[in-house]
């Protein structure tokens, strides 16, 4: 089946002006400019007339908690899982499944189950093994053979650092463990990144910084989400950006959160942009169906909210129109940065060869008005 997007405004990240997109099956086969003869035409091709509205990559969301999240306050505070529903309206047609703190009740079955399930409703869904704790709970019997023989499994995490509810990993254990990953990343051809929950402890991301201090592996085998957490953690993250680590901010947030000082992650991304800080080291994720918990002083749990997969959308846009961060520059946030990240060449982009993931947008506002998904519509708003 071959797909004729024509005058198409498009951003791949970088803006383009208007062209038209050829689709063959799950493939962009190929990008012309508008004034210049379509790739093809006839009978045997669809052709869709996009009439300058704006085309940008599907969104990239390197956390998600597709098998939802929490408990912190008791089973009755259980997340919920990610509905395919949500999932395609969303603008997010690449994300990363991930267990988090709870790797009893879910488990890494679960999670391939899901991550299945998504897929057969049209997304692209990869997986980290292991959870919060060390050492790492996995599928087939260790961090190396998952990555290796499982395809979703890209990388190990979310591991828990500089935060109350991890098993306090030392340099040794995270050593290990990001050596297992880097290697059986290398012999499966994936990324083997091992993804680092934050959290507000004085100890930032220096255990991380001890790693590269006394091992041969490089601070960039490491993937550290949450840094918008804190004033203080931001500015370390900013730091860890600037020796060579790629950092990543979270969209979903609550009043609660910003009041006890989150930084809110446009925000982040304006001042990381303001700070000069190569923003190809900058990424956004939603922390979808993840609790949000909030703890008292004493660390007692006093509350939590869902993430949403849809703040990772209203995220880039508010670095648009509330910061007036071009679009070129904040879209690899949103979909390019993860994408390298994580060795997925074929997303978080628009190009020939690339997968068919794209949105078109409104042509009033910030708003989504289809999303494509290996070349074929998922969403189309109503």
């Amino acid at each position: 089946m071959l797909t004729l997007l024509k005058n198409a405004n498009l951003y791949a990240p970088e803006p383009l002006g208007l062209c038209h997109l050829l689709i063959a099956d799950r493939r962009i086969a190929a990008i012309s400019a508008a004034q210049e003869t379509p790739p093809v035409e006839g009978t045997a091709v669809e052709v869709i007339d996009l009439g300058g509205r704006r085309v940008i990559p599907g969104l990239v969301d390197p956390l998600v908690h597709i098998t939802g999240g929490g408990g912190e306050g008791g089973f009755g505070t259980r997340t919920a899982e990610l509905t395919h529903g949500d999932a395609l309206a969303s603008g997010v047609t690449t994300l990363v499944a991930a267990l988090g703190t709870d790797a009893l009740t879910r488990n890494p079955a679960n999670l391939i189950g899901k991550a299945r399930e998504l897929t057969a409703a049209g997304l692209s869904v990869y997986a980290y093994t292991g959870s919060y704790q060390l050492p790492p709970v996995t599928l087939t019997g260790s961090v190396a053979s998952d990555i290796l023989y499982i395809p979703e499994f890209i990388g190990v995490g979310e591991v828990a650092i500089s935060d109350h509810r991890g098993s306090q990993p030392t340099a040794q254990e995270l050593t290990r463990l990001a050596s297992e990953a880097r290697t059986a990343g290398l012999l499966a051809g994936k990324a083997g990144v091992v993804f680092i929950h934050t959290g507000d402890a004085p100890s930032h991301l220096e255990p991380l910084r001890e790693v590269a201090r006394s091992s041969a592996i490089p601070l960039s085998q490491f993937y550290p989400t949450h840094i918008n957490r804190t004033a203080a953690l931001f500015e370390d993250g900013l730091r860890f950006a600037r020796e060579g680590g790629r950092i990543d901010f979270t969209t979903s947030t609550t009043d609660e959160l910003l009041a006890g000082g989150e930084v809110a992650a446009s925000e982040a991304v304006a001042r990381a942009r303001h700070a000069r800080v190569d923003l190809a080291r900058v990424s956004l994720s939603s922390d979808a169906n993840a609790s949000l918990p909030q703890f008292d002083a004493e660390r007692r749990f006093v509350g939590l909210e869902p993430g949403r997969l849809a703040s990772l959308f209203e995220v880039l846009g508010e670095c648009v129109t509330h910061h007036d961060i071009p679009l070129e520059q904040a879209l690899p946030c949103a979909a390019t940065n993860a994408a390298e990240a994580l060795k997925l060449p074929h997303k978080g982009r628009l190009a020939a060869g690339a997968d068919a993931d794209l949105l078109v947008l409104a042509n009033g506002g910030w708003a989504i008005d289809e999303v494509w998904a290996l070349g074929r519509r998922v969403y189309r708003r109503d």
